[in-house]
Parts: C-alpha cells; structure tokens; sequence
C-alpha cells in the first residue's frame, strides 16, 4: 500500500516541535502554509548501483532524524534509483514515528528517465517506452531528451508514486523547462508550458499533487534577452489564467551558492515599471524559492578563504560554509545539499543549531574578494 497522505501545517509544525530544543532560530521557516527546514537533501549524485542506493536511503533517514525534513529528487536521477531509495527510506521514517505529514517531498519531470542504469541503445530504449505506447511522439521531445506534454507528465508522475511509494507528491517540478527552447520558439514554449501547468492543476484536483513548480538551471539566470532566459512574471501570468489567483504555481528551485548568486544580486525579472531579482521577484508573486547546487556539486566548499569564512561565521567546515551562505540568503528558503553518506548529513546538519547570518554578512563576503 501506498505512503497516504501528504506535508501539512499541523504535520510540519509538529516536525519543528521535535527540535525545539535544539534547532537554532529560523532553522524552520514557515511558507504555503508548511514548515520547512532551512537544509534539505538532494539525490541527484551518484553510481547506479546498489551500495549508493543503500546509502542514500541511510542518509535521508538520517537527515529527517536530524532536522531535514525538505527531500528533493528527480525521476531521471540516477536512473530513478533515487526515487526509490527515497521510498525505501520513507518507509523506515515511518517506522521510526515520523509521520507522511511532517515530510515535504519533491520530485521533478521533464528529462527522459532511463530504468536502473542507462540502456545499450538509447533511441531504441524511447521508442519502446515512449513513443510506442503513446506517451509521447519524437516531436514532442527536445534535444533528444525531454518532454513536459502532459500526457508525458502523467506517465511520469505515475512512476515517481510508485516508485516512492506514495499517494501524493508536495512540490512536483517541471524540471529544466529551458531545455525546450534549444529547439521550439518561444510562443511554442509558451504554449507547452501553459499545458504543462494545465495538468499539474488537474493533478492537484485530483489529489496526486499539492503544488507544483519549475526547477531550473539557466533560466532565471540569463539575461532578459537571451534565448533560455524565463519570466517569472510571465509563468505566473499563465498559471492565473489556467486557474485563477487560486492556482497552485507556488515554487520555484534554481542554483544558488557562493559561485554562482545571480538569483539574489541579478536584477533581470520584470516586476512593475522596473525589473528586480529573481529572489525579489519570488517574493512579490508569493512563490517559494528553493536553492540547489548549494555546493555545486562540492566546488564551493573547497579550500574557502578566510575573506568568506570569517563573515559567515568562521564555521568548521567549508562545506557548512558554503550551505550557511544559502540557508541565510533573503528569500531563500531551504538550501539543497546532495547527500549520500551518512557522515556527510551529520556534518551537514550541525547547521540547524546555527542561526543563519545577516544580510550584511553576505554582502561582506563579497565586499572582501
């Protein structure tokens, strides 16, 4: 039988309960009505194999145990071993007295999953799965690798449930949008886009999904003008037209860490008669910003200088630096950190007895460079 049920407030708040004790100042923040852990795991690293599966299900029980209560996938990561190895930890959570209401789970849709490991003949692998039975027609599909059609969504929401072993999924992410537009114009984009976003709102109807949101690499960090950029304003525009100021467009995941912090100094988001942040931007339309690449695959947290260190608060590690960096960003919500070691999410979560820095101590690591 399925996970029942799904993230609540009274579930949430009752998560934060468990470490009151504990758990710094604003290591929970509360939003769309749900609290959140100012950390939370990533899957997207790793062989395809059992032993990183096995870890990885050790490390998010661990992380929920320790105050992450934010897990974070894809169904195309590691071939969809991540889904499942989150399954197979939900399930000893639950065993352990944490309740399906105190977790937020998100997962993504958009690249073309391969089952277990990569297949010997690609293209024959899409025919089979894909095209065949009707899910989706090569035309549908971008750059040879990804599709938001929403009878591909469908297809794929189905499979990340099952393979997590839920009923509902709390954000659900078209993932990489901006992937599309290597090959369909914009008004193209625009268009499957606005089905996309008309699925997920029938999905949230039907009870599979509670929000959903797009989860981006590039497109909210290009310039206006460049051909993969993406309007917030504009995705919110269409979400109110395929559903009201009801609609359920609530989120928004991008990169954001000490190498790459355009989501919070770039002013290219259209908002009124001038253009804002993207962080600025969330904000205003009432989306929630989530961060991952918080260490950008472990580049940011090598060898910091003390220029960074000491304003984010001379901390032990440069790993818990460079989280500290995005957990205290205005605007940021939960920093996303790949984690498939047990050690890691234990140094990792020290940070929740930490509060987050000031907004002057971000702008001084930068100051002093």
């Amino acid at each position: 039988m399925p996970l029942d049920g799904w993230a609540t407030l009274d579930g949430t708040a009752r998560y934060c309960e468990r470490f009151r004790a504990v758990a710094a100042a604003d290591h929970f923040r509360k939003q769309q009505d749900l609290w959140f852990s100012s950390i939370g795991v990533g899957t997207y690293l790793g062989d395809a194999d059992k032993e990183t599966d096995a870890r990885y299900a050790e490390a998010v029980t661990r992380a929920v145990e320790l105050g992450a209560n934010v897990i974070d996938t894809a169904a195309n990561y590691r071939f969809q071993r991540s889904e499942r190895a989150i399954g197979a930890a939900l399930r000893e959570v639950s065993e352990r007295g944490f309740a399906r209401a105190e977790l937020v789970i998100c997962t993504k849709g958009g690249y073309l999953p391969f089952d277990g490991g990569p297949p010997t003949d690609v293209r024959q692998y899409i025919e089979d799965n894909f095209v065949k039975p009707g899910i989706a027609s090569f035309a549908d599909i971008a750059a040879g690798a990804h599709c938001m059609t929403p009878r591909y969504l469908q297809s794929q929401l189905s499979q990340s449930l099952a393979n997590m072993n839920l009923s509902c999924i709390d954000v659900y992410y078209v993932h990489n949008p901006e992937s599309q537009l290597s090959e369909v114009s914009a008004e193209e984009f625009w268009q499957r886009l606005r089905a996309a976003f008309e699925f997920l709102e029938q999905s949230v109807a039907n009870g599979k999904i509670r929000n959903y949101g797009v989860a981006t690499w590039n497109g909210f960090r290009a310039e206006p003008d460049a051909d993969g950029y993406h309007s917030l304003e504009r995705m919110v525009e269409i979400a109110k037209e395929v559903a009201g100021d009801e609609h359920h467009f609530r989120f928004v995941q991008l990169p954001f860490n000490l190498a790459m912090p355009e989501a919070l100094f770039f002013q290219n988001q259209k908002l009124g008669d001038g253009y804002a942040s993207t962080l600025q931007a969330a904000h205003a339309f009432g989306i929630t910003a989530i961060a991952s690449g918080s260490l950008l695959q472990g580049q940011v947290a090598r060898g910091l200088p003390e220029e960074i260190r000491v304003p984010l608060g001379s901390l032990a590690t440069d790993a818990q630096t460079g989280i500290q960096f995005v957990r205290s960003a205005p605007g940021i919500t939960t920093a996303l950190v790949g984690m498939s070691q047990r050690a890691h999410v234990e140094e990792n979560l020290q940070l929740a007895a930490v509060p987050p820095a000031q907004p002057d101590d971000l702008l001084n690591v930068f100051d002093e460079e």
